[in-house]
């Protein structure tokens, strides 16, 4: 028998996909509003302050016009996090030797959590497979992908749009196809169950 590999949607990795606007939304304000307090505290306004606003303004732009852009080109979605890390991280460290520790923190903060959202998102794939091997199953999740040996594996359910896997500790696994299963892929999944879990 040989491996088989179907293209699923996992649901951790597809709501970090969807939610990938909105984290962009939400530093773009974060940057304007650094921007607007840069405009109102100086009397010229410097290079500094109009970066600022460039940079935020990009991010609305992508936001609001290339949200399906995200999804398609996930390079681009890893550039536009790797900016927004280097803008936190570059504020925290900034006021922290302005002697500002609770908004340096902050900033730090965001730019780890930045850092971390770039960690998982680096492995984006248009799809995720799940791979059916013969020592185990190789599952999409976060931040990498899982493998779960068949002695971990209770059982598996495989119907014509979806597969779920029960785990050793009762835990069920689900996820959606993609497309969905043919008979002879549907056959050898239960090969595989039989052999391995004895199904």
């Amino acid at each position: 028998m040989d491996s088989i590999s179907l293209p699923v949607i996992a649901p951790r990795l597809d709501r970090l996909k969807r939610s990938g606007s909105w984290l962009h939304l939400l530093a773009g304000v974060l940057i304007l509003a650094h921007a607007i307090s840069h405009f109102l505290s100086e009397t010229t306004h410097t290079l500094y302050f109009w970066c600022l606003l460039l940079i935020s303004l990009d991010i609305f732009v992508l936001v609001l016009f290339g949200r399906g852009m995200l999804l398609q080109l996930p390079r681009l979605n890893l550039f536009f996090r790797g900016i927004e890390i280097a803008f936190f991280t570059g504020i925290g460290i900034l006021t922290l030797l302005q002697g500002q520790p609770l908004t340096g923190v902050f900033h730090l903060l965001l730019g780890i959590a930045y850092g971390y959202l770039l960690y998982c998102e680096r492995s984006f794939r248009f799809e995720e497979l799940l791979s059916i091997h013969h020592t185990g199953i190789t599952i999409p999740d976060l931040p990498e992908s899982r493998f779960l040996y068949w002695t971990y594996i209770n059982r598996v359910d495989a119907t014509h749009d979806s597969i779920q896997i029960t785990t050793a500790d009762h835990k069920p696994i689900r996820f959606r196809l993609r497309n969905n299963l043919s008979f002879d892929q549907m056959e050898h999944i239960q090969a595989f169950c039989r052999f391995y879990l004895g199904a």
